[in-house]
């Protein structure tokens, strides 16, 4: 999944985003107001992590202009600021959480699979169809109670299969949702890729559908 990060200082960005890829999310990284409300394929980001001081504006401004624009994924404010007033007032914006630096960042990993779970409508961390399991915090993937072998992008590749079980993803789709924004994309990737992934789960769990994409089946 594709985690945009809005954060002005150099050092605790690249850091955040190192150890949010070490958890297997693609991470782009957005150091301006101006850069992150421009933000160009908005609607195939998992998740924003706002901070609040930015240096040409303030992140409760674009976080309001955001959600003006119907932007829906959750939200999460990480910011220094911690007084209740602050705390309200990004709620109150349509802020999905509101996390005070410093956090641990396995607090952080833990809140932020909770909004996961909250906007798929779900009280439980795994995602589970049929025999396969595969649980986002301990990343594992399980087939008949058997642990599979799975590179990370087999990993995030299978879980967004899985939050969009039934429904047909182009091989642009699946590019956009699981690279960074000025990662290299090649279409080919996905084609070996998903061919991996069915010989460790069963190939006839995702259907090709010629002109159009790949859907995994219910």
């Amino acid at each position: 999944m594709r985690l945009l990060l809005v954060e002005d200082d150099p050092e605790l960005g690249r850091r955040l985003s190192e150890r949010l890829r070490s958890a297997d999310f693609a991470v782009d990284l957005a150091r301006t107001s101006a850069e992150a409300e421009d933000w160009p394929d908005l609607d195939k980001i998992a998740a924003i992590i706002l901070d609040l001081g930015l240096p040409d504006g303030d992140g409760i401004a674009l976080l309001r202009q955001w959600r003006a624009r119907k932007v829906d994924c959750p939200i999460l404010i990480l910011t220094a600021r911690g007084s209740w007033q602050d705390k309200v007032e990004g709620l109150n914006a349509g802020a999905d959480d509101f996390v005070v630096k410093p956090v641990r960042f396995e607090e952080l990993l833990a809140r932020l699979n909770a909004l996961f779970r909250r906007h798929a409508g779900k009280r439980e961390s795994g995602l589970v169809l049929g025999d396969l399991a595969l649980d986002p915090i301990a990343h594992t993937v399980t087939l008949k109670g058997e642990l599979l072998d799975l590179s990370r992008q087999e990993f995030r590749l299978l879980h967004l299969f899985l939050r969009r079980a039934g429904q047909v993803l182009s091989q642009g789709d699946i590019l956009e949702n699981l690279y960074e924004l000025d990662a290299p994309r090649e279409l080919n990737t996905i084609e070996v890729m998903v061919g991996r992934l069915r010989r460790k789960i069963g190939k006839e769990r995702i259907t090709t559908l010629r002109g159009l994409g790949y859907r995994f089946e219910k």
